[in-house]
């Protein structure tokens, strides 16, 4: 873990192209998540491309109103070898505002079975007044590898 990043890394006895169609699909992320902050896709559409947009429905006991939603745009759409989104929020006029923080799946083929699976969560361009009322990173390293193995026994 860096000063503002953390990653995680597992090989998983998948090929690249199962786990990424299960990045793609908005309808597995609760299942992957490892906080289990993650309730349901808004959006069910299977992610396609660099800039769409996704919606989850999300539950942490310590927000404001508990239950809230996020607005994820997909930055990276690499199949079958990355996956990431910026998370943030959309307000009542549409507009989405981004809080500076990001996840990548990095997915690395070694063989035709097998997949070394990297999660990177990034939140080197929160602004500070997000992090006066925000602890970075707000989970523990253990997060990311629970969404791998999460991800593991999704596909496997």
């Amino acid at each position: 873990m860096s000063q503002d990043t953390m990653n995680a890394t597992l090989t998983v006895a998948v090929p690249a192209a199962k786990l990424f169609a299960a990045l793609a699909d908005p309808a597995t992320h609760a299942s992957i998540d490892g906080t289990g902050w993650v309730r349901e896709p808004v959006d069910r559409a299977p992610l396609t491309e660099a800039g769409q947009v996704f919606r989850m429905n999300m539950h942490h006991d310590n927000h404001p109103d508990g239950d809230y939603r996020t607005a994820n745009q997909i930055q990276v759409f690499e199949p079958p070898h990355a996956i990431g989104w910026r998370t943030g929020t959309e307000g009542d006029d549409g507009e989405l505002r981004f809080g500076g923080w990001w996840w990548r799946y990095d997915l690395v083929p070694l063989d035709e079975s097998k997949t070394e699976v990297t999660l990177t969560y990034d939140w080197s361009a929160v602004p500070q007044p997000i992090r006066q009322r925000i602890q970075f990173p707000p989970f523990g390293p253990e997060h990311l590898i629970d969404s791998l193995r999460h991800l593991a026994d999704l596909v496997s």
